[in-house]
């Protein structure tokens, strides 16, 4: 699994899951400090309940063990009709086997505290046994009765804490042959369950009720934050088409304030230089239109006609050179607004302008979800592609891809293709490969320059089943939040 694919994209996303990591490793890490503290004193306090409780079965051991043998079985029927007892107690005849609940650090303490206890207050016994059972199934009396056999006011509030169900502490003494003394209760809160948990149902529920609080809160602060960072992102995407789009508001953090005022900064200087540049560029171009007309003029003073045809040749060739540069300015002007652009009406639309009830260009029918661009700019350089394919091709198959995000549009065409040494140079201006003297060589170029200034791009490559395929890739620009 390539997880750069599962990480997340948006900075608010990524805030979102960092606050969530480091909420978790604050609160695990808290989680293990507390439960590292509190743990030793949760063992110490065990211990020292565990010699309590033992201390007092060595005194009802005593106590009984100070009765005539016949009346044993009187004081204990005499405790259970009276309501039970803080201790489940019964002599045997035998030792009831006990069915132990799994090995834990709390279980240990307490058995051990409980054992240790009883044979320092009880040196004269040999036989003490101690363990915890569940409930369901302990054995007591003897070994086929289980404690759901018996009344149940002999075991309520000393053995039953219904719906806890928490396990019993059980010791078996032998008192003497085949007479065994039986004791089993409940160890005391907070140690009644004997459970070991890190953390609690409830203290989860309040960890994940502040956790989603504070991703609610950081969820808002930080889209807050990067509204206009986002808008400058736009802006900035949108700065190639659009030099002319009116300043960013400065808001936000002091460092978006900052970004932003560059940002507009850096706007104004560049719609600066491309106006004086294009002014420069029109006035020489304009400018140059004057000496070419007296030039001609003065070459039909000339007696000689070989020298006047040269003259005149180097004129053409110049005067071609001033309308090719100002046919680029104006053809890559992309002075307009960004607007939605219907390409399948575009299409269709320089179709008709070549079918004339024939089938030269052929688009599909499937629709294309409009996109933003600035559609003068578009539609000269997709005429500039497909009439360059029905020119070289005679006719032209038009393929597209309309992606959520993107546009490609195939233009195949059934000529020769170009030479594979040619393929660049095509794009520089006044480089032709057809020998005729229609175009000046600049189509493709102005065509890349277009698509360049819309965020995609343009490539060629000659198709295997001959002619020229022209691939055009136009992004789907996100207006401006």
């Amino acid at each position: 699994m390539n997880l750069k694919k599962l990480w997340p994209k948006s900075l608010v996303a990524r805030t979102l899951w960092l606050t969530l990591l480091a909420v978790f490793l604050a609160q695990m890490i808290a989680t293990l400090i507390w439960y590292g503290q509190s743990k030793q004193r949760d063992l110490e306090g065990l211990e020292s309940t565990s010699a309590s409780m033992a201390t007092m079965f060595a005194s009802t051991v005593n106590f009984f063990q100070s009765l005539p043998l016949q009346y044993r079985h009187i004081v204990l029927d005499q405790l259970r009709n009276m309501g039970g007892t803080r201790f489940f107690v019964s002599f045997n005849e035998e030792e009831i086997l006990i069915d132990p609940i799994p090995a834990s650090k709390l279980k240990n303490t307490a058995v051990n505290a409980i054992q240790k206890v009883l044979n320092e207050k009880l040196p004269r016994l040999n036989v003490i046994k101690v363990e915890f059972s569940r409930p369901e199934t302990l054995h007591v009396l003897k070994n086929d009765i289980l404690l759901s056999d018996l009344p149940p006011s002999w075991a309520d509030h000393t053995l039953s804490l219904e719906p806890l169900n928490p396990p019993i502490l059980v010791v078996q003494l032998e008192l003497a042959t085949n007479e065994w003394l039986y004791i089993a209760a409940l160890l005391p809160a907070p140690y009644v369950m004997l459970e070991d948990e890190i953390i609690t149902r409830q203290q989860v529920i309040f960890l994940a009720f502040i956790t989603a609080l504070l991703l609610v809160f950081t969820y808002f602060m930080v889209r807050r934050q990067t509204k206009p960072l986002k808008r400058l992102a736009n802006a900035a995407n949108a700065l190639s088409l659009d030099i002319y789009q009116p300043p960013l508001k400065e808001e936000g953090a002091s460092e978006l304030v900052t970004a932003t005022q560059a940002f507009n900064r850096m706007q104004m200087r560049l719609r600066r230089y491309i106006d004086d540049r294009e002014h420069l560029f029109s006035a020489i171009s304009h400018d140059l239109k004057t000496p070419i007309t007296r030039l001609r003029l003065r070459a039909e003073l000339i007696d000689d006609e070989a020298k006047i045809e040269k003259f005149n040749r180097d004129l053409d060739e110049l005067e071609m050179m001033v309308k090719g540069a100002l046919q680029t300015v104006r053809d890559t002007d992309l002075h307009e607004n960004l607007v939605q652009v219907d390409l399948s009406e575009m299409l269709q639309s320089i179709a008709e302008s070549h079918n004339n009830g024939q089938k030269i260009v052929t688009i599909p029918d499937t629709p294309i979800a409009p996109l933003m661009g600035k559609p003068l700019a578009l539609k000269r350089c997709l005429t500039n592609l497909i009439d360059n394919g029905v020119k070289y091709g005679e006719k032209v198959e038009l393929i597209v891809a309309d992606e959520p995000d993107a546009l490609v549009l195939i233009i195949k065409d059934q000529g020769k293709g170009i030479p594979e040494e040619s393929m660049e140079a095509v794009f520089e201006p006044y480089f032709r490969v057809a020998t005729d003297d229609e175009g000046h060589g600049l189509g493709m170029g102005i065509a890349r320059n277009i698509l360049h200034a819309h965020g995609g791009d343009l490539t060629i490559h000659n198709s295997e089943q001959g002619g020229l395929e022209v691939k055009v890739f136009i992004p789907r620009l996100v207006e401006n939040v």
